[in-house]
């Protein structure tokens, strides 16, 4: 006889099933949702994506109370400064004096646009690479409401720090010291604050200070300077420029004429202007054409022809007209309205910068010259484009960049004879313009005449007194307000 052998129950069966179901799965740091608390999240992530030693989260100190040792302290930590002491509302990052590698920055890219207040990211002495340096870059562009990044004492040897600047760059501060900066980086630099064809838009702030940036590079950054009309404070202290550089970045704030690459764009966009103002014009005599034809019948008297042409929305004694097609004269009234009302806000527009009214001279004036059709159509006002460009002796003059309000160029190699041509240009700079130009520590005495002109010509731009303030930079490079006494 056959041994019988018994079938696993039904029951035990259900058992075994429910049993690997109920198995939780590993969670993943991809699976891993953010909460807003940066030190639960931080620490959660770092385990789930195996970093062996992971760094402690702080609340940052006053900036008052660090010193010069505090900064230079070892310690592998993360410092945040929170907004109205809420763990769930995270503003200032900083990194500092310690490596972060890949493994790190996978953290960090996944921690970080989760911050939806996250306002400042301040980066010191961290190692980065240019493959690093990428990453980090497209964290950046993440992050929602990020406008401040301090990257310094991260030399790159691609020096591609422009990367943080492009036209779709949201940040509005920027700062990039100590970054062994030279000529290369500047030209990058340079081209991304502008060219004929685009311009950084949002950054008001760049600080290039304790670099070697030289008089070749402040050629490229006096280049970029030409047709950007977003940047409000530069800072290229300590950057061994001397008079030829001092000279170009001179040149640029007061009245300079087009090359040949500017005066091609410019025509450019005068023809695309006149083309966009003829469509236009077109559509709204074809719209009125149209109303007229609608809005007033064989019998009508001169009041009621007027009451129509007032309001053409009113159609009244249309019946008349049913064999022709009431939609397609409606939508083309309908299409030259909207033109209409969209000339109307897209001049209103005009003069504002980034969506912020820059109180720039070009802004504020409106000429019926074809240049400004293309103002019109823009939602910032294009420097090609200046209604204070002239022509003479065969040349194109564009009257500089007033949008620049602060330089500084303090610790460089400048004399008396680059003095003396910042002098003629602050003079031909008639609305708007620098209001500080920061020159100490350069090879002039400081009782020097041109020196002392250019002082008094600042102090009646932009006279300090008991209740105005001033910003220099400290020791280190780094900006601080200051009071005169």
């Amino acid at each position: 006889m056959r041994k019988r052998v018994e079938k696993p129950s039904k029951e035990k069966v259900d058992r075994v099933d429910s049993a690997i179901e109920e198995e939780p799965k590993r969670k993943t740091a991809d699976d891993y949702q953010c909460s807003g608390h940066l030190q639960l999240d931080f620490t959660e992530l770092c385990k789930l994506m195996g970093v062996k030693e992971i760094p402690s989260v702080k609340l940052k100190r006053p900036r008052i109370l660090e010193s010069r040792m505090t900064k230079w302290s070892p310690g592998r930590c993360l410092q945040i400064e929170l907004e109205k002491e809420e763990h769930n509302n995270v503003k200032e990052v900083k990194i500092s004096g310690w490596t972060v590698d890949e493994l790190m920055l996978r953290v960090l890219s996944k921690l970080l646009p989760s911050l939806s207040n996250l306002q400042c990211l301040r980066m010191w002495c961290i190692g980065l690479t240019d493959r690093t340096f990428t990453s980090m870059k497209n964290t950046v562009s993440l992050c929602s409401n990020l406008r401040k990044v301090v990257l310094e004492g991260n030399p790159l040897p691609e020096q591609s720090y422009h990367l943080l600047l492009g036209e779709d760059s949201m940040l509005t501060d920027l700062s990039l010291r100590n970054n062994r900066i030279g000529e290369e980086g500047a030209r990058l630099i340079g081209s991304a604050l502008s060219n004929t064809h685009s311009a950084n838009k949002n950054l008001l702030s760049l600080n290039l200070a304790y670099n070697s940036i030289g008089d070749a590079g402040a050629l490229h950054i006096a280049q970029g300077l030409r047709l950007n009309r977003s940047l409000l404070c530069l800072s290229l202290s300590y950057n061994h420029i001397g008079d030829n550089g001092a000279a170009r970045l001179a040149e640029v704030l007061g009245p300079f004429a087009l090359t040949h690459e500017e005066i091609v764009e410019r025509r450019k966009l005068l023809i695309k202007g006149d083309q966009s103002e003829m469509v236009q014009s077109s559509l709204v005599s074809l719209a009125d054409s149209h109303e007229q034809a609608l809005s007033v019948p064989s019998n009508s008297s001169l009041d009621q022809i007027s009451k129509s042409a007032k309001h053409t929305t009113k159609k009244k004694d249309t019946p008349r007209k049913e064999e022709k097609p009431a939609q397609s004269p409606a939508a083309k009234k309908e299409e030259g309205k909207v033109a209409k009302k969209d000339n109307k806000a897209s001049r209103s527009q005009t003069g504002k910068v980034g969506g912020k009214d820059k109180n720039l001279p070009v802004s504020e004036q409106e000429g019926t010259s074809s240049s400004q059709a293309v103002e019109v159509t823009v939602d910032t006002v294009i420097p090609l484009l200046d209604p204070g460009i002239v022509h003479t002796g065969g040349k194109v003059i564009h009257p500089g960049n007033t949008c620049l309000t602060s330089l500084n160029l303090s610790g460089n190699e400048l004399t008396e004879q680059s003095l003396k041509v910042f002098l003629l240009s602050l003079e031909s700079q008639c609305e708007g313009g620098l209001l500080r130009l920061s020159l100490s520590k350069n090879h002039f005495p400081s009782d020097c005449e041109t020196f002392l002109k250019i002082q008094e010509m600042m102090s009646h731009k932009h006279p300090l007194s008991k209740n105005s303030s001033s910003q220099v930079e400290d020791e280190y490079g780094e900006a601080k307000t200051i009071s005169p006494a």
